[in-house]
Parts: structure tokens; C-alpha cells; sequence
């Protein structure tokens, strides 16, 4: 699996837990981080800094852009992976909009439901097409 990849699923991970335990993404990162057991990659760590910075405008993008799904109704892993495949397609310039897709679906069919794969992959092409109209502060 390459760096990058393994990454995604460390930040994935991490969401997923500080989600269960009801603890700020951040706060549950700085915890991993000091522990040091298991290493946060940095490019995991970036992952979940930007995933929590812009969760107000991803959750606004998901909920807005699912059919038939709320949010609160979503498995919580899909909503994770959601939340790092519209960080990536949107703040993330140096990860070409393709990529962030195949992983974020690749996620979701190691990790999840029989139809996240193709759940995931519609509303991240969705957002993909209104790119130029997402917000998208630095």
C-alpha cells in the first residue's frame, strides 16, 4: 500500500474514533500524537487538520449534495471518508481530483457497506462538477 494511502486510512481512523467518542478531531490527533505508539504520518495529520478546519462547509457539501441520505442517517465511516475525499478534491492542490476519488472509494469498499463504494463515488463526482462553485478559502 503506498504512503499516501496508508495516510488516508490513519486519518480515516482517527475521524472515525474522535467521532465514536465524541472528541474534536483535533483533539483526538494531538492525543495519537503525543502518545507516539502508533506514528501519525504527516500527511495523515494534514488530512485530519483540514478535514476539521473546513468540517462546517463539507458537512453543508455532503448533506446538501446526498440524495435520499442526512447526514445522521450516512454509516459513520462513509461520512468519514466523505469528509477526507471533499477535503482532498477541494483544498488538497497537490492531490489531482481523480486520485482523491479512487481513494476515498477504494476506502469505502475495504471499510464498508456493499454500496458505499458507488454511494461514495456519485457524490464525490457530484462535488467534483461544482468545484468552481464549493468554497474553497485557503
Amino acid at each position: 500500500m503506498a504512503a499516501r494511502s496508508k495516510a488516508r486510512k490513519r486519518a480515516l481512523d482517527i475521524l472515525f474514533e474522535a467521532e465514536l467518542r465524541g472528541l474534536g478531531p483535533l483533539e483526538l490527533l494531538a492525543e495519537r500524537q503525543s502518545l507516539g505508539e502508533q506514528p501519525v504520518q504527516e500527511y495523515a495529520a494534514e488530512l485530519v487538520r483540514g478535514a476539521a478546519t473546513h468540517s462546517e462547509e463539507i458537512d453543508g457539501l455532503i448533506a446538501s449534495n446526498s440524495v435520499d441520505w442526512t447526514l445522521e442517517r450516512m454509516p459513520a465511516v462513509d461520512r468519514n471518508i466523505l469528509r477526507l475525499g471533499i477535503y482532498e478534491l477541494l483544498w488538497a492542490d497537490d492531490v489531482p481530483d481523480p486520485v482523491a476519488i479512487s481513494e476515498a472509494v477504494s476506502l469505502a469498499q475495504d471499510l464498508s457497506t456493499d454500496s458505499s463504494p458507488a454511494f461514495v463515488n456519485g457524490l464525490l463526482s457530484r462535488i467534483k462538477g461544482l468545484k468552481p462553485l464549493a468554497p474553497r478559502d485557503s
